[in-house]
């Protein structure tokens, strides 16, 4: 009788992985972040706390490529619609990222990453690079995009329009300070596009330039 092959090392290192990366979406939805530690990590993936700091160097580190690999807002397309209206497209996007704060697991690792990234310049430094990072990048296009159809003047940073468009979001979102809800994105993106729309022309009048001339002043 043929004996069970055990898998080749690659393989047990890939399952291992995958363990390790769903026990710590679990646990941190169970217990929240702060109370998350690699060893418990481990006992639920059912691997010793060496081999979590074998391929990553913090809780924090396991926790975002958990948040990564679980379908969170750096596991999909960055490019923002253009349908040819900014506004609508700009919403689609605010209102889905507003309805990706507000879930749970979600919630609950960014706020455990926002945290760490206060004392862990590493993580912070990862996170720009490969989360907010490509995100600001792609709504800058999409403004380019605007600018060049003239719904967006020339002439505006884009680069702070797009944080003008994400920083109340999360800053509703991480402070607590009011609901955070698809009425609130809307606004926002209602608000700050009227920054940054084209003047209104003057409608093929001129201004007057001066008084004209009493028929008294004609010879």
């Amino acid at each position: 009788m043929a004996s069970r092959s055990p898998g080749t090392p690659s393989r047990r290192s890939a399952t291992a992985r995958r363990a390790i990366l769903e026990a710590a979406r679990a646990l941190v939805l169970e217990v929240g972040y702060a109370r998350l530690t690699v060893e418990g990590i481990a006992g639920k993936a059912g691997v010793g706390k060496q081999t979590i700091y074998r391929w990553w160097p913090s809780k924090g580190a396991v926790v975002f490529e958990a948040f990564l690999s679980g379908g969170g807002a750096g596991g999909s397309s960055t490019e923002l619609p253009d349908s040819g209206d900014v506004e609508r497209d700009l919403k689609t996007v605010l209102r889905a990222t507003v309805e990706e704060l507000l879930e749970p697991s979600f919630d609950a690792a960014l706020r455990g990453m926002t945290a760490e990234i206060q004392s862990d310049t590493e993580l912070a430094k990862q996170l720009v690079e490969v989360l907010l990072g490509p995100q600001m990048k792609a709504t800058v296009r999409r403004l380019e995009s605007a600018q060049r159809v003239k719904q967006i003047r020339r002439g505006v940073d884009l680069d702070v329009a797009a944080e003008l468009l994400f920083g109340p979001v999360f800053h509703r979102w991480l402070l607590r300070t009011r609901p955070l809800d698809r009425a609130f994105a809307d606004e926002v993106v209602r608000l700050t596009l009227r920054a940054l729309r084209p003047a209104p022309k003057e409608g093929g009048r001129r201004a007057p330039v001066g008084r004209r001339k009493r028929s008294s002043d004609r010879s």
